[in-house]
């Protein structure tokens, strides 16, 4: 069994690790090692096109994770009202969000919200009140911020209620009997103990949306993320440069990964 585990590891790691160490390549090859050298993460950080789709997938990612969080802790907290079958339709429903497929949640996505532009763009073309310039709503940064928030919000349920799940509770029922407002309850009493739950929530969310390819293909429209942009770069072949973008974003998603179990560690600890 040991030496399964290791055989599914090295299968799992190798190629990465490969892709770490080819992106210090001096040579202008992907697959021959010609020297150390770290000019291709020079390249890759002046390339312009690589600085744009950067900026996109971190404006979307950190506006979808923090929709994502707030939406998210407020349906966690009233969920936690709900019992019977009512509760376990919701919950059925949040599983399953997280469970479809993310090509099938960006083709959704993208006929949603094409045929609500569709419907919408006329009636703002005919209440506009100037004669030309009626806005036009498109794919782009909005459609992009809401498909990854949608699917994020159901990461960060799931990560609140479990943190809910295990918070003492007669903390906020002798908030209550010493006569504190449900606010000052909140506040005081329930936003401590679950922030750890909110935090790793959001790590989660930004961390799905900076790195997704999927369901960005299809609703980004004009705009281009960054694993949008590898994409369309290793079509031509892949380069060192490429190599260093994806180990830069390995390290960044395993940074946000690391931090966001290390503080769920610690809120069950301190629980």
């Amino acid at each position: 069994m040991r030496i399964y585990a290791l055989a599914v590891y090295l299968f799992l790691y190798i190629p990465i690790g490969v892709i770490a160490l080819f992106s210090f390549n001096a040579g202008r090859h992907a697959a021959q090692f010609q020297g150390f050298s770290v000019q291709w993460y020079g390249k890759a950080l002046t390339n312009p096109f690589v600085v744009d789709a950067l900026q996109t997938s971190l404006t979307v990612a950190l506006s979808s994770a923090v929709l994502a969080t707030l939406f998210g802790t407020m349906a966690a907290m009233a969920l936690q009202s709900v019992k019977g079958r009512l509760r376990l339709a919701f919950d059925a429903l949040i599983y399953i969000a997280v469970m479809v497929p993310g090509i099938v949640i960006g083709i959704a996505t993208l006929i949603a919200m094409v045929t609500l532009f569709d419907w919408l763009n006329p009636i703002l073309a005919a209440v506009w009140p100037l004669a030309e310039g009626a806005p036009q709503l498109s794919l782009g940064y909005g459609s992009l911020i809401a498909a990854h928030g949608l699917f994020a919000m159901a990461l960060v349920i799931i990560i609140v209620r479990a943190r809910m799940a295990g918070m003492d509770r007669s903390l906020i029922e002798a908030s209550a009997d010493l006569g504190a407002t449900p606010w000052g309850t909140f506040r005081q009493v329930t936003l401590p103990q679950i922030f750890p739950g909110i935090l790793a929530g959001f790590l989660l969310a930004f961390t799905f949306s900076f790195d997704d390819f999927i369901i960005a293909f299809f609703v980004a429209g004009s705009q281009t993320t960054l694993p949008v942009y590898v994409f369309s770069s290793i079509r031509r072949g892949v380069t060192p440069e490429i190599n260093a973008i994806g180990t830069m974003v390995l390290a960044v998603s395993l940074l946000m990964l690391i931090t966001a179990q290390a503080i769920l560690q610690r809120g069950r600890r301190a629980g």
